[in-house]
């Protein structure tokens, strides 16, 4: 599905598809338990489109001085607009952006801040070409607003492949 999901949208990223009015893509989420492959899969989608790879890991943007963090994430989408077109990962979304919700409390609400940069990016952002690649393990840990309509092009959810599949990755191996 993904695969498929993928190719429909392949010649959207061009000239043609923006001087056609056709909306750039966003992007998507993977949600999965531990080691289904959505990292991987992530990389395959730079791979399939033939883009550059970017990996935001939103866990070394804190700092300690206040608003260093919200300007690091900033930084960091900056930069990934201006490689675009490019794909920018974002690994493993509800470790680096969970515990908003005390985020009052026990970080001054940094983390609240950042998250709300990043959400307002994805949103609000104008520039053709950086297609987001967002994984997951625990969809209950993200924050409601980061799933929200708009952000991405589509969620997916990424299971351990069933007996055939696991056949076929050892006869690879």
């Amino acid at each position: 599905k993904l695969k498929a999901f993928l190719t429909k949208r392949r010649d959207a990223f061009g000239e043609d598809a923006r001087s056609f009015g056709l909306p750039a893509p966003r992007g998507l989420c993977l949600i999965g338990v531990q080691g289904c492959g959505k990292s991987l899969s992530a990389k395959a989608v730079a791979r399939f489109y033939r883009l550059p790879l970017l990996r935001f890991d939103v866990g070394r943007v804190f700092a300690g001085i206040v608003g260093r963090s919200e300007e690091n994430v900033r930084i960091a989408l900056q930069l990934a607009e201006s490689i675009a077109p490019c794909v920018l990962w974002i690994d493993e979304l509800e470790k680096s952006l969970s515990g908003a919700a005390s985020s009052h409390v026990s970080d001054a609400g940094t983390t609240a801040r950042v998250i709300s940069t990043i959400t307002t990016w994805l949103q609000e952002r104008t520039e053709q070409g950086v297609y987001v690649v967002a994984t997951a393990n625990d969809i209950s840990r993200l924050p409601p607003e980061l799933l929200r309509k708009g952000r991405f092009d589509e969620i997916f959810y990424v299971d351990l492949p069933a007996r055939a599949e696991r056949e076929d990755i050892l006869a690879i191996h």
